[in-house]
């Protein structure tokens, strides 16, 4: 089946401006300027790292909070209050514990004042398209994660909006469980007997969108805007294998992470080839200085020590002596069989070299990793160098949306700067080659 749908468009947001209070009274502007027209029979999918306001305009689209400024369109009418063409799945399933499953998806019917044949007909339905048939009398307790989103979507279904928003639905279960949710929903939206018409979508999930969007928008954060809208040609069902397929991750992956976003251009013949897929790794949160510690009193120990006796000896909560190991595991300097942390041979040679062969070995083993061989090639490629600290964050939400962006950021920064690879300036945003200095930074900087 073909991605592409009609082209009549149900909804406009228009200059979409909205601003929130912090805790302090100190208001953050959240999304600024967001222009976007929903079409239908398309699953369109807004991409963007936390912070960013995707969920703030699918609320905005749905009318469950107005804007300050700009306005949504639903056919042609200024919306005013809740938009009755929206129905809503929510990523933290959001069912009433007390109700039955058949009562959770009647609940919507029941509030409409659809009478009471017409409901069991409606729910009957939803809940067999959704594979919720057998479970009508289950409450949410009894229902694993898969089971309590199908529970969501049904209700969502069962109203017949124009337009399903799901709010990272597949966030909360487990991944062949996703996969299996995000099929469904394929199937079911390319049904044209049946609403919805459209399904708009917020993600942190590259390859997720790539799988079900026909259209994909991806917001830059701090204030959340529209970076570039993609279309996506690719036919249903798609294999995240296919060379197609993977050459629109890269391209996604490529928007996200550049600092200035030029036009799509026609990849050249050479570029055709099935790209390496990006696979950053999650840095623990150590510092440089903490796992050659580790590595030292490994060594007074005579090279091997129990995790839990590590507790004791340094001084520290257990949960902070993992990150420190798994760090020096990661840079190949400690093994851990079983409840073990055991110096590796690179890590007896870390410790018996003097300071610049032990900067040089720390910095070889820092380079081997993924997240930094990126980021150093793309500094090199950078004018001046250098990054904006929000590409860095964006792109770190979106490579590992489940890691904390700034705590990665100083992560990267420590080993970065131990490495002499790159530095950051906190002040001018910048993320830059150690050899560089931003071309703005201050005497001494």
């Amino acid at each position: 089946m073909p991605a592409n749908g009609g082209n009549s468009v149900l909804c406009r947001l228009e200059g979409i401006r909205k601003s929130f209070a912090l805790p302090n009274g100190k208001p953050i502007l959240v999304l600024d300027g967001v222009t976007l027209e929903v079409r239908a029979q398309e699953i369109l999918a807004v991409l963007g790292p936390s912070g960013c306001g995707k969920s703030t305009l699918m609320r905005i689209l749905a009318g469950l909070i107005p804007p300050d400024a700009g306005q949504v369109v639903q056919r042609g009418m200024r919306l005013d209050g809740i938009n009755p063409a929206v129905a809503i799945v929510f990523q933290n399933f959001a069912l009433y514990p007390w109700l039955t499953v058949y009562e959770n998806v009647e609940e919507p019917l029941e509030a409409l004042g659809m009478d009471p044949a017409a409901r069991e007909d409606a729910v009957e339905r939803v809940l067999f398209l959704v594979g919720l048939g057998g479970f009508e009398e289950a409450y949410p307790r009894e229902l694993s994660g898969g089971m309590k989103q199908r529970v969501g979507i049904a209700r969502a279904l069962a109203v017949e909006p124009e337009i399903l928003c799901m709010d990272e639905p597949f966030s909360q279960v487990d991944a062949l469980t996703a996969e299996t949710l995000r099929g469904e929903v394929v199937r079911f939206w390319s049904d044209r007997e049946k609403n919805p018409q459209t399904i708009f979508m917020v993600s942190h999930d590259i390859d997720e969108v790539v799988t079900m969007a026909t259209r994909i928008v991806v917001l830059g954060a701090h204030p959340g805007h529209i970076r570039r809208i993609i279309e996506n040609p690719l036919a249903f069902p798609r294999d995240p294998r296919d060379r197609a397929f993977l050459r629109l991750v890269s391209e996604i992956h490529t928007v996200i992470t550049e600092a200035e976003m030029p036009d799509v251009k026609p990849q050249p013949a050479a570029a055709q080839q099935a790209p390496e897929r990006a696979a950053w790794e999650p840095l623990p949160d150590a510092s440089a200085s903490e796992m050659i510690g580790l590595l030292e009193v490994l060594d007074d120990h005579g090279g091997r020590e129990n995790v839990f006796a590590l507790v004791n000896i340094l001084g520290t909560d257990f949960g902070k002596i993992l990150n420190v190991v798994k760090a020096a595991e990661l840079l190949e300097f400690v093994d851990t069989p079983r409840q073990d942390v055991v110096l590796t041979d690179l890590g007896r040679r870390f410790l018996a070299a003097s300071v610049p062969v032990r900067k040089g070995i720390f910095t070889e083993q820092v380079e081997a990793l993924r997240v930094f061989r990126d980021l150093v090639a793309r500094l090199r490629e950078a004018e001046r160098h250098e990054m904006d600290q929000d590409v860095l964050l964006t792109t770190f939400a979106i490579q590992l949306p489940y890691e904390d962006s700034q705590r990665l950021l100083g992560t990267l920064v420590n080993w970065g700067r131990h490495a002499e690879l790159l530095d950051h300036d906190p002040d001018l945003g910048k993320v830059f080659l150690k050899e560089e200095t931003p071309a703005e930074a201050p005497p001494g900087a």
